[in-house]
């Protein structure tokens, strides 16, 4: 089965399914291209919706925790493409590549918590 995209509810339907259910694919995509990043999970209320946990009202942004060193420069322009894909504002909170197994502190505890998706991150090729 493939989509027929000659069809007049193609661009609109792609786009609906994009905001909807894209945004680890749509993430990781983008987040693949940035130098000096090791992981990254969507935390947050997107995550808990995604893990079927209830919530008082609509996700209005999608949480990025990014662990490394990434490039700033290149974060924020992913970030700024994710975001006019999504359709929604991503916040990103950058920490150390082992700060989930050895982070301590209230925002430590708030993020391992609750329900975090790891983001299938591309496989990068390093040129020797």
């Amino acid at each position: 089965m493939r989509a027929n995209t000659a069809s007049p509810y193609y661009a609109g339907l792609a786009e609906a399914l994009t905001r909807a259910f894209g945004v680890p694919a749509v993430l990781a995509s983008v987040l693949g291209t940035v130098d000096g990043l090791d992981a990254a999970y969507i935390y947050g209320s997107w995550a808990a919706r995604h893990a079927g946990q209830a919530g008082q009202r609509p996700v209005g942004d999608i949480d990025v925790l990014v662990l490394g060193e990434p490039d700033r420069d290149q974060l924020y322009k992913a970030l700024s493409v994710a975001e006019q894909r999504l359709g929604r504002p991503v916040e990103a909170a950058i920490r150390e590549t082992a700060w989930l197994d050895e982070g301590t502190g209230s925002f430590h505890d708030t993020v391992t918590s609750r329900p975090i998706l790891k983001l299938d991150l591309p496989s990068r090729v390093v040129a020797p």
